[in-house]
């Protein structure tokens, strides 16, 4: 009888959870509207920590926002994120995810903003299409954009066309390590038919 007790007591416990999760479970609309939200906010913290930053994002063939969190345990980490890509030049918007496995001793968590440059077409392309856009290695600092041949002060190169900043619970990165990071496209917030 004890036992019976146990799994129903669990049973029961696991079915409150279910309900629970699907009440609280937002609809596409509302997660589309909650990422514009922190794409806006995310853009305003940038700017304050680097005003130049603001004409790089608005000048840019187009620009994505992705606010991460990452957890590392000992020798293994990930980090996942949501965001979105805005072509400034067709209006298109395109829904982010992002994953990062990361092997190195350590322990915590942390949450940090990534804010993506992205140059050409071409880089485009690459960033948003299909199975995503992977990083390779370190990113390199700034030099020159392709922009406005100014410098974007505080940004790295993360591939050709493509430079990035990444914002902090304590401010602005300058080092940036985003070997290993995968973003590609939300097949649960975009209309993939389209591409």
């Amino acid at each position: 009888m004890g036992r019976n007790f146990v799994r129903l007591l669990a049973l029961t416990f696991v079915l409150l959870l279910l309900g629970a999760s699907s009440v609280f479970a937002k609809s596409p609309d509302e997660e589309r509207a909650e990422l514009q939200e922190k794409r806006e906010w995310t853009l305003e913290k940038l700017y304050e920590e680097i005003p130049s930053a603001q004409y790089a994002v608005e000048n840019s063939y187009g620009y994505a926002v992705l606010n991460n969190t990452g957890v590392k345990v000992l020798l293994f980490g990930s980090a996942h994120g949501r965001g979105m890509a805005v072509n400034n030049v067709t209006g298109e918007e395109v829904f982010m995810r992002m994953k990062e496995g990361e092997v190195g001793l350590g322990i915590g968590a942390k949450e940090y903003a990534l804010i993506f440059i992205i140059e050409t077409p071409e880089a485009w392309e690459g960033f948003v299409r299909s199975s995503g856009w992977k990083a390779s290695g370190s990113a390199t600092a700034a030099a020159n954009d392709g922009v406005s041949g100014d410098s974007l002060e505080g940004a790295v190169m993360a591939a050709d066309g493509i430079w990035v900043y990444q914002l902090t619970t304590k401010g602005l990165a300058l080092e940036l390590s985003i070997k290993g990071t995968r973003i590609y496209p939300d097949k649960n917030l975009n209309d993939l038919s389209r591409h």
